[in-house]
């Protein structure tokens, strides 16, 4: 395949996830609900992948999330996500003035936005070194 297709569809894959999935974290109370929905579906998707695929089956998901450097971004990025959610509805019930909130709010989107870029390259240029077979999988 093309490296300048590939590349294209890494970025628009990119774009896709940090739009659809992370920013919606950082709706006050909404955020909290729609992360633990796409951390349902992930194991959900990874359970379907594992019924498919016998070698996956041994693997733990919890193993993947936690061991690898992509896993460890995802987890801060969405983590980032889901606090700032509470804390804006938070301060909402509470009647404080959110103008206090906008620009550490702003500030985690650039992080999380930037920890999720850099974990997309990372995944994609640790699945490129496996199927090259520069680096071993232990278990495969």
């Amino acid at each position: 395949m093309n490296k300048n297709r590939i590349v294209l569809f890494f970025v628009f894959l990119a774009i896709f996830t940090i739009t659809t999935i992370a920013l919606p974290m950082f709706i006050p109370g909404f955020g909290i609900f729609w992360g633990l929905f796409s951390s349902w579906s992930t194991g959900y998707a990874f359970a379907a992948i594992a019924t498919s695929v016998p070698e996956v089956a041994s693997i733990s998901p919890l193993t993947i999330l936690f061991l690898t450097p992509f896993g460890l971004m995802e987890i801060s990025a969405y983590s980032l996500g889901i606090s700032r959610s509470f804390i804006l509805i938070k301060a909402i019930i509470s009647k404080t003035n959110l103008f206090q909130f906008v620009k550490p709010t702003i500030i985690e989107i650039g992080i999380v936005v930037a920890l999720l870029l850099v974990g997309g390259y990372v995944e994609f240029y640790m699945i490129e070194l496996v199927e090259n077979e520069s680096i071993e999988i232990p278990g495969f």
